[in-house]
């Protein structure tokens, strides 16, 4: 029996080969960018589901729909932190767990942003 992915994994998978993809993908596209023994079908039920969570656009080509990214990877990320942080019992606490592991880099842009906003 194949090995199943951790939740969201193939989700991910797709959605950056549509941001690899500035003018947009067919679920024949994606499949061929996964470059695994995927079905057709399960690409497409990623893809739309996906568009339902309305992080695609989509658009009719032929027999198949054209997906586009509506969110860049940073504005999902960064969607993904606030989700993180509103659903923590202590948001600072958690706040600060995340900051403190951050790398030396990761942390010297946070200090620039921070700045940038300051100022």
């Amino acid at each position: 029996m194949a090995e199943r992915r951790p939740t969201g994994t193939l989700e991910r998978a797709v959605l950056e080969c549509v941001w690899a993809a500035p003018d947009g993908a067919t679920p024949g596209d994606v499949r061929a960018a996964l470059g695994e023994d995927l079905a057709y079908t399960t690409v497409m039920t990623i893809l739309r589901r996906l568009w339902q969570k309305d992080l695609l656009t989509r658009e009719k080509r032929g027999r198949a729909h054209l997906y586009r990214a509506k969110v860049s990877e940073a504005e999902f990320a960064a969607s993904g932190m606030h989700r993180a942080l509103s659903t923590a019992t202590d948001g600072p606490a958690a706040l600060s767990r995340f900051v403190g592991g951050l790398s030396e880099e990761d942390e010297r842009a946070l200090r620039q942003i921070l700045e940038e906003l300051d100022g």
